[in-house]
C-alpha cells in the first residue's frame, strides 16, 4: 500500500459522541459494526447541516461514509445518512438519560478499533426498544397515542427501564465482567442449590462478587432472589421477548407503587451499573439521572 493513500470506508455506525474541534469542525466518535469504535473530524460540521444533519446526535444508528489515512489517527468523517434516530419520538429526561447511558458505556468500555459485532447489536436494540409506546386511544379507535416511557401515572411505558437493565447486564456479560450470582464469594455457598431458592444475595461495590446473607461485606446492598431469576431469564430471552413479559399485563403493579421494570432496575439494574463501573474505574455519569 502505498503511503499516503486514502482509504474509503462506508459502514454501520453508532454515534457516540462529538467534541467542538477548532473553528467550525466537530470530533466524532463513532461505534462501527466492521471496524468498532472510530474517531474523526467533521469538517464545517457546526456551519453546514447538508452532510450531516440531524446525524450527529449521540445514539443515532447511521451509515457512516469516512476517509482513513494510514498512519493517522483520526479519521475524515465526509457524511452520515440516518438509518434510526433518537429525535424520531419525543424524548422526555428519563428517556434521555437512557439513551445517554447505552452510549457513554460503549464509549468508555469498548477499545480503538475492536470490532464487537454483538455489542454493536445489543446496543441498536436497546436503543430503539426505549422508544415511548405507542398505544389506541380507546375513546377513537382510529386514533394513536404516544405516551412517555415512565410517565407519572401511566399503565406499561417500562422500555427505559427494562431497556437500561437488559443492556447493563448484557454489556457485562459480553465483556467478561458478570460475577457468578449462584455461589457466596466468602464461603462458597451454593446459592443456585434447590434447597437454599429464594434467598437474595448481597453484593458491595468495592468488592467483586456477591455473597450469602452472612458474610455481607462493607456497604452491601441486596439484589433480591426474584431479581437473580430474572438475570437468568435475561440470557435466554431476547430484549423484545423479555419486555413482552415484563410489561404483560400479570405483572401490573398497583397503583402508587413502582412498575415492574422499574423495580427491576433498582434492584437488579443497579447491580449491573455498579459492575460496570467497578471495572471501568469509573463513574457512569448519566447513571445519577435514572435515580
Amino acid at each position: 500500500m502505498a503511503e499516503g493513500r486514502l482509504i474509503p470506508h462506508h459502514d454501520e455506525a453508532i454515534v457516540l459522541r462529538t467534541w467542538p474541534f477548532h473553528e467550525a469542525d466537530l470530533l466524532v466518535s463513532l461505534f462501527t459494526r466492521e471496524r468498532g469504535k472510530v474517531k474523526g473530524v467533521a469538517r464545517h460540521a457546526m456551519r453546514s447541516r447538508r452532510r450531516f444533519g440531524g446525524a450527529l446526535e449521540p445514539g443515532t444508528q447511521v451509515i457512516a461514509h469516512y476517509t482513513e489515512r494510514p498512519r493517522e489517527d483520526l479519521v475524515r468523517m465526509d457524511s452520515f445518512e440516518i438509518v434510526w434516530s433518537p429525535l424520531t419520538a419525543p424524548v422526555d429526561a428519563l428517556r434521555a438519560a437512557g439513551l445517554a447511558l447505552v452510549v457513554e458505556v460503549v464509549e468508555e468500555a469498548m477499545p480503538e478499533l475492536a470490532a464487537e459485532d454483538n455489542v454493536f447489536r445489543l446496543a441498536v436494540a436497546v436503543l430503539r426498544e426505549m422508544g415511548p409506546e405507542i398505544r389506541s386511544n380507546p375513546t377513537h379507535d382510529d386514533e394513536k397515542t404516544v405516551v412517555m416511557n415512565g410517565a407519572p401515572g401511566e399503565v406499561g411505558g417500562q422500555g427505559v427501564w427494562v431497556g437500561v437493565t437488559y443492556f447493563c447486564v448484557w454489556m457485562c456479560r459480553l465483556m467478561g465482567w458478570w460475577p457468578e450470582l449462584g455461589r457466596c464469594a466468602v464461603c462458597g455457598l451454593h446459592l443456585a442449590d434447590p434447597d437454599l431458592r429464594g434467598q437474595d444475595v448481597w453484593w458491595s461495590p468495592v468488592a467483586d462478587g456477591v455473597t450469602c446473607a452472612d458474610d455481607r461485606r462493607p456497604q452491601s446492598r441486596r439484589v433480591s432472589a426474584a431479581a437473580v431469576a430474572e438475570s437468568y431469564r435475561m440470557a435466554k430471552m431476547s430484549l423484545e421477548q423479555f419486555m413482552g413479559e415484563v410489561e404483560s399485563p400479570q405483572r401490573a403493579s398497583p397503583p402508587g407503587t413502582p412498575k415492574p421494570g422499574q423495580e427491576l432496575y433498582r434492584d437488579l439494574g443497579v447491580f449491573a451499573v455498579a459492575v460496570l463501573e467497578r471495572h471501568l474505574e469509573r463513574r457512569i455519569r448519566s447513571a445519577a439521572a435514572l435515580g
